[in-house]
């Protein structure tokens, strides 16, 4: 499966593509930032950010999107850049009828790291070493996407299994009352 991880932000939006199955190492396809000008108005940074995911979503085309969810934190401006930013995300793979899903801070630690507190630099070390890679992504946001994907693709399909199987049995259930009645 081949996984785009998005770790969402106005000014720098980090973008990482693995592919893989669960439970294996993975491989890093691409990773990068989609960088807005902070001096430009809102709606144009959003549609530069959504050019950019666009174009990458073409050239990577991958099986599912996944995106850091947004966070409280103490800056209201930056939570209220970054939801934008993560809307745009959503979005633009929506557009293309990928499936999306989205991951709390600690989940993506806990996925890549064991340790649902572990700090930037552990997250980036684990990454490296998950992916194989001969040295550490730079920057932090393109980092921390390669870690979105790489939780997606160990425990997304997980989910989506998991999902699969409550609808499958709602509607054996539903069926089995229809039948009695």
């Amino acid at each position: 499966m081949r996984v785009m991880g998005i770790d969402p932000g106005l000014t720098r939006c980090g973008v990482g593509v693995v592919e893989g199955r669960p439970g294996a190492p993975g491989t890093m396809i691409a990773v990068g930032v989609v960088r807005t000008d902070p001096e430009a108005g809102l709606a144009d940074r959003l549609l530069a950010l959504d050019d950019g995911l666009r174009a990458l979503l073409d050239e990577h085309r991958p099986e599912a999107v996944a995106v850091e969810r947004v966070f409280s934190q103490h800056n209201v401006a930056s939570v209220i850049g970054t939801a934008q930013a993560s809307g745009i995300a959503l979005l633009a793979a929506a557009r293309l009828g990928l499936p999306t899903a989205t991951y709390t801070p600690s989940e993506v630690k806990n996925a890549v790291c064991g340790n649902g507190t572990a700090d930037k630099r552990q997250v980036t070390t684990m990454v490296t070493r998950i992916l194989r890679l001969k040295q550490a992504p730079k920057p932090a946001d393109a980092a921390d996407a390669l870690a979105i994907a790489v939780c997606h693709l160990w425990r997304g399909g997980v989910k989506s299994r998991i999902a699969e199987a409550a609808a499958s049995q709602a509607a054996a259930v539903a069926a089995a009352k229809e039948r009695t009645r």
